[in-house]
């Protein structure tokens, strides 16, 4: 493998932005960053970013598919496909991320994204963390476009052979149904970043999971609970929701899905206020729509998911209701910036460090700095992706891009 030299371009760290950045990696590992044209070794190959942005790669721990396929059509070819797909929108480590399911469909998806995971080459597009268990510990009246005959509360024999897989790494669950405590606790043990979606709990059911463990809610606004949709559920004096939770509880991190067709940009402008870069990830929650052309797709297994259509920006699970994104994380990163002027290396950081802290991975992957893998994207000044680089290995982009 040779010697890199990134050059010709702007370095976007987690807390700023460098000019005429050098970023040399040797044998896979970012070996330097700084400006010193001097560090260069004769031997390196320049990779010139041509006035353009030196990025660390994207890292998506809340992400279904992609290219025509789902996670949770249980195959290695499934996986590799969707993994492919994330890497041309510039994500370099993704957590494949099970819907609503029978055992038989879930265990299948774990299984493939473990063998996929243990023979990935960059080729292979991006890399696995782990999984985030998401479905189908969800609330009832909360499913959304997932579907409803799958949900159902955790129980133990059947949860604890999922994380014995011992490649789950994020796991939901919503925080008042039956046997969720167990199931944070259980999950807290085995070293996950803990989390609850799909809910409609209250202020004092949060504080309870989150004494249990949890640290995270999925993609904000969507799927969770509000002051209004608690007093429908348990009647006044009005509670407090998930929402007002997390806003007040400064260890707790949340996402926003920065499509531009899920959230105002005030609405990400005020989650990076009130929770900063480093509580706030970007995802793509994003479905085997991604590159594919406008039409009706299945959500999750092929087999029997919930059928969704695209419209090339969004996907509708009926006239009123939206079936997660369409969109990579290149297009979150670009959009979060454009639509609110917060600053790009907030906006890259949540796209990278923020999520990669999350998860325990910061100290391999999420930012450009000396020791950690070459995990590399060169992207156009209006943050376009150019290049990819995995491991220090040079990811081919389609043509069409």
């Amino acid at each position: 493998m040779p010697n890199l030299c990134f050059t010709g371009g702007t370095a976007i760290l987690p807390d700023r932005t460098v000019d005429q950045a050098v970023v040399l990696c040797r044998d896979g590992k970012i070996t330097y960053v700084g400006q010193s044209k001097s560090r260069i070794p004769k031997s390196a190959e320049i990779i010139d970013a041509k006035g353009g942005w030196i990025s660390p790669g994207f890292v998506d721990i809340h992400v279904h598919g992609g290219g025509g396929s789902d996670f949770m059509d249980g195959s290695l070819e499934a996986v590799h496909q969707s993994c492919r797909t994330h890497a041309q929108h510039g994500t370099t480590t993704l957590f494949p991320t099970t819907t609503t399911g029978s055992p038989e469909q879930i265990k299948a998806m774990l299984d493939a994204s473990k063998l996929a995971q243990q023979t990935w080459n960059s080729q292979n597009g991006a890399a696995i963390g782990g999984v985030h268990l998401y479905g189908p510990f969800f609330a009832k009246d909360k499913v959304g476009c997932h579907s409803e005959s799958g949900r159902r509360s955790p129980t133990t024999k059947e949860y604890r052979t999922y994380f014995n897989s011992g490649i789950v790494k994020v796991a939901t669950c919503a925080a008042e149904l039956q046997g969720a405590a167990e199931f944070y606790r259980y999950a807290r043990r085995k070293g996950c970043l803990v989390t609850c979606g799909h809910s409609n709990s209250s202020w004092s059911e949060m504080d309870a999971a989150f004494k249990n463990g949890i640290r995270h809610v999925d993609h904000f606004w969507c799927a969770m609970s509000t002051v209004p949709s608690i007093r429908k559920r348990l009647g006044v004096p009005m509670q407090g929701s998930m929402l007002e939770y997390v806003l007040s509880n400064p260890e707790m991190s949340t996402e926003v899905i920065a499509d531009g067709m899920h959230l105002s940009p005030e609405l990400l402008r005020f989650a990076w206020q009130l929770k900063t870069a480093s509580r706030l990830c970007l995802v793509t929650d994003c479905n085997r729509a991604l590159d594919m052309p406008p039409g009706k797709y299945r959500f999750g297994p092929q087999q029997n998911g919930s059928w969704f259509t695209s419209d090339g920006k969004v996907g509708w699970a009926s006239k009123d209701s939206l079936a997660s994104s369409v969109s990579g994380m290149a297009h979150m990163v670009r959009h979060m910036h454009h639509s609110t002027g917060i600053p790009l290396a907030d906006v890259v950081r949540m796209a990278s460090l923020t999520p990669a802290e999350r998860v325990g991975m910061d100290a391999q992957i999420g930012s450009l700095k000396q020791g950690k893998q070459a995990d590399i994207l060169v992207l156009s000044p209006r943050l376009k992706v150019r290049s990819v680089f995995l491991k220090g290995s040079r990811f081919q982009i389609s043509a069409h891009r």
